[in-house]
């Protein structure tokens, strides 16, 4: 890391929750294998498991978990931090639609601000510095403590952190696909590029949509259009490496889904897994505080090579 790493956003944090699953009912079948009342338990067991920070975004069952994250935010005393997305669809074109959109984030959050506010995507035809102009207002205009991007490579990312740095304004975090499934950040020089600038890699999908967690396999496939994005095959070539992560966890006395979120850690990124209920809740905080061994983490990357 950098000089600098304790200023780095999120240093001290291991674990977030991602709600991508609260409110979307296409991916992920809320409302049918899962309530209201379910994420809600899994928003306090997460807190009562040390954790503290929520992911959300206004794509996420188009403005649900937002709300549901609200309603749970003015219910309780404890701290909490929030990320949220802006998401550059075509017809947003000028800076002022990026505020616009965070201050109705911010109504269904009942916030006046959130910890780190992002950029979803890096979708044309809007550039990169005009939605860093954008995010540097919204931190002039006390919207928004820190700010980010996801889903940037490392070419648009050196983009966004010098037009942000033309304003003063540090480039918080990066939030990308990172998982034992989904190594392409190490590979393609984002993660340590990360690293070397002091910008926090936000691993989202860190369990891969569920495929790590041991719950799943060729005969017992994930629901919905998860059975379809992954057939057969994928979940035949994972069973080598979920049997890797259950024997590695016996000698710590976790479970696969813990192992495979503190690979992630291990690696120096903040994992943000999905928490549907209070049972995923409590299991993905006890992903944090301890560490695998290096010579476990070579174990993981070497059985995960060619997945």
């Amino acid at each position: 890391m950098s000089e600098g790493q304790d200023t780095v956003w999120g240093a001290d944090l291991e674990l977030g929750i991602g709600t991508w699953a609260w409110g979307d009912r296409w991916f992920w079948q809320y409302g049918s294998s899962y309530t209201e009342a379910d994420v809600e338990a899994a928003f306090r067991a997460s807190l009562e498991g040390g954790v503290h920070l929520f992911d959300t975004a206004e794509l996420y069952g188009w403005g649900t978990s937002e709300k549901l994250l609200g309603r749970f935010l003015a219910d309780t005393g404890r701290p909490v931090q929030v990320i949220a997305k802006f998401l550059p669809v075509p017809w947003r074109l000028t800076r002022g639609s990026l505020l616009r959109a965070l201050r109705a984030s911010l109504e269904r959050l009942g916030l006046e601000h959130v910890d780190l506010y992002l950029v979803h995507h890096p979708w044309p035809p809007v550039s990169v510095e005009t939605w860093m102009e954008a995010l540097a207002d919204a931190v002039e205009a006390g919207l928004a403590r820190h700010v980010g991007i996801s889903n940037y490579n490392l070419a648009r990312m050196e983009r966004a952190q010098e037009a942000l740095a033309r304003r003063g304004v540090p480039l918080a975090a990066n939030q990308v696909q990172y998982s034992l499934l989904h190594r392409a950040p190490e590979r393609n020089g984002l993660l340590a590029a990360c690293q070397a600038r002091g910008v926090r890699l936000i691993a989202y999908s860190p369990l891969g949509q569920g495929l790590l967690t041991g719950k799943y396999t060729p005969e017992d496939p994930p629901p919905g259009v998860r059975r379809w994005i992954y057939g057969r095959d994928r979940l035949e070539r994972v069973q080598s490496l979920v049997g890797l992560l259950r024997a590695i966890g016996e000698a710590h006395s976790k479970t696969p889904v813990q192992v495979a979120l503190n690979w992630t850690i291990a690696k120096g990124t903040l994992p943000i897994p999905g928490a549907k209920d209070r049972r995923q809740a409590e299991e993905n905080a006890g992903a944090a505080g301890w560490r695998l061994t290096d010579d476990e983490v070579d174990r993981l990357d070497a059985a995960s090579t060619n997945l």
